[in-house]
C-alpha cells in the first residue's frame, strides 16, 4: 500500500519503517532502475523518513 507523498520528514515518521521501504522499492519498481531527478528527490526523502522510522534513528532523534 502506498501512502501519499509527505512533504516533511517528521509528518511522515508516523509510517513504520518497513511501510517506507516498501514505498522505497515501489519507487525503484516504477523507475526500471533509473530514477530521473524528481524521483531521486523522493527517494532521498523517503530515506530520511526510513531513516527517522527505524529504531536506531528514532534513538538519535
Amino acid at each position: 500500500m502506498l501512502h501519499s507523498m509527505s512533504t516533511t520528514v517528521a509528518a511522515a515518521s508516523e509510517r513504520s519503517a518497513a511501510e517506507v521501504n516498501e514505498e522505497i522499492r515501489a519507487l525503484w519498481r516504477r523507475s526500471g532502475g533509473t530514477l530521473t531527478t524528481e524521483q531521486r528527490a523522493e527517494y532521498q526523502r523517503l530515506v530520511m523518513e526510513w531513516a527517522a522510522a527505524t529504531p536506531r534513528g528514532r534513538r538519535a532523534a
